[in-house]
């Protein structure tokens, strides 16, 4: 099913302008608004919370709004500049999310992201995930997915919330309470609809189409049919003249798995050979397949590093191309190296001694491309007494550090994401168990060593200054053994809860 995914700016001009001038930007409580020029006279263009907050609105007269508000912050727009950025941005989406994406200007994006949203957690989790990100770089958005541009448009600008997911098939009912302006008709149409007593798009799908086209034109029609996924409208993705790119247009349209397998070789052969003069390698390729039926359909791929071996790129692309939907056939083929890094000539060195060390990038890129990057990931030592801190998550091919742990006790091959607590039984508080209950399940305890004291990272919370964990090794009567700890020193009250948990599974 076809999905798209509307990203909405509604304070782009505002934003833009605050976060070029760094410093220099107006103090975040200043209430700002930007002005153009109609005619003679000087109008609102832009504004932003603060503004809007003192009920200055877009097309207010700059002279009104500066009576309004005094101390009101008043800038030139730069509709030009304000494009740019919207290309730029259009670019880091589309390295990040999905290959497909196109500015909506004035104030918004359109995304593709049919077939790639399991690569970033979920359509939720993606959507959530880009609204934070921007919004920690000061830009306010608002995401919407559905079936269609139209209606992920409407959603996005019409309904509250940041994140908004519209299932499968409910667009219509979605759409339906509405008003009018969702549906981006010409101001004189929407006024014409109004005159007639139509408020709300509900009250325009039921009338018959015929009256409405010839009073109204074909553009209410296209626009409904779009909303609602009936018609077509293909979102052409934004490129640029820095990427690396080849393309392939056919004269007869091509869908066999086996055929577009080979046209898909070709491409990386002229590809490598391009990155290949520019001295570049590989990171992430996107193909794109272009329907008779003016569809998109696209693959990618991402490597741990870079590469421009012919062979392994065409595996990585040809390992999915049954996710591919010719349709009716494919005319045109594009592949994009939309992220490549320098990539020199290497020597090969072998040696009579020592056996030359695996490399394993083939693998990982593999397990990457069929589980998502995010998925796949190297543990690696931290400096810290508390055990949940003292390992971290990195890339698998991220250099060696050299850190190691410290101490000689030993730690359980596998941690628990959080301590477990279970039932016990002690003789004395500083004493191990005698015997625990873990998940329903009781184990008496043959063998104990410990305990081992851990102390909270006072330097970092203060809650954590008196805070105790006594930590004991323990053996059961099946020989299994864990790492189990008393919140505690037994004694006061302040350093713990006194309870125990299961922290970690020994191998």
């Amino acid at each position: 099913m076809h999905r798209v995914v509307s990203l909405f700016l509604p304070r782009w001009p505002t934003d833009r302008l605050r976060r070029k001038s760094g410093d220099a930007s107006p103090p975040p409580e200043a209430p700002l608004v930007l002005v153009g020029r109609s005619g003679r006279r000087r109008l609102i263009t832009a504004i932003d919370a603060n503004a809007q907050a003192r009920g200055v609105r877009v097309g207010m007269a700059v002279t009104k709004a500066q009576a309004l508000v005094p101390g009101l912050i008043v800038i030139d727009a730069d509709p030009a500049a304000d494009a740019e950025g919207l290309d730029k941005l259009a670019l880091w989406v589309l390295q990040r999310i999905s290959p497909v994406v196109m500015v909506d200007p004035p104030d918004g994006l359109v995304i593709d992201t049919t077939g790639a949203d399991h690569l970033h957690g979920g359509e939720a989790a993606m959507l959530a995930a880009l609204v934070r990100r921007f919004a920690s770089s000061g830009v306010e958005a608002r995401a919407a997915i559905a079936d269609s541009w139209g209606a992920a448009h409407a959603a996005a600008r019409f309904l509250k919330g940041e994140v908004l997911v519209i299932p499968q098939g409910q667009s219509e009912a979605m759409l339906r309470p509405l008003p009018l302006a969702a549906l981006r008709l010409e101001g004189e149409t929407i006024g014409g609809l109004r005159t007639l007593g139509f408020e709300r798009i509900g009250d325009i799908l039921d009338q018959p189409r015929a009256p409405m086209t010839l009073r109204f034109g074909p553009e209410l029609g296209r626009r409904l049919d779009q909303a609602l996924g009936v018609l077509a409208e293909p979102v052409d993705p934004v490129r640029s003249p820095e990427l690396v790119e080849v393309r392939r247009v056919f004269g007869e349209p091509i869908g066999a798995a086996e055929t577009i397998a080979r046209y898909t070789g070709r491409l990386v052969e002229a590809l490598c050979l391009e990155l290949e003069k520019r001295g570049l390698g590989a990171r992430r390729l996107d193909l794109l397949f272009y329907r008779v039926d003016n569809a998109l359909q696209f693959i990618r791929v991402g490597t741990a590093q870079p590469v421009r071996d012919q062979k392994r790129l065409t595996r990585l692309l040809c390992d999915k191309i049954e996710t591919v939907d010719p349709g009716f056939g494919i005319e045109g083929m594009v592949l994009v190296a939309i992220e490549a890094e320098p990539l020199g000539q290497r020597q090969t060195i072998t040696s009579l001694v020592q056996a030359p060390e695996p490399d394993v990038s083939d693998l990982i890129d593999v397990l990457a491309n069929r589980i998502g990057e995010n998925r796949l990931c190297r543990f690696v030592p931290v400096q810290s007494d508390v055990p949940e801190r003292s390992v971290a998550r990195v890339p698998p091919l991220a250099p060696a550090s050299g850190a190691t742990w410290d101490g000689d006790w030993p730690r359980p091959s596998r941690l628990l994401p959080r301590p477990e607590p279970i039932e016990t039984m002690a003789l004395l508080p500083d004493h191990p168990p005698v015997w625990f209950t873990w998940r329903g399940v009781r184990r008496r305890v043959q063998r104990a060593d410990g305990p081992e004291r851990i102390r909270g990272e006072w330097w970092k919370r203060d809650a954590e200054m008196t805070t105790v964990r006594d930590y004991f090794r323990v053996e059961d009567e099946t020989g299994e053994r864990y790492w189990l700890f008393r919140s505690g020193d037994g004694e006061h009250e302040n350093s713990g809860s006194q309870r125990w948990f299961l922290h970690g599974i020994f191998g």
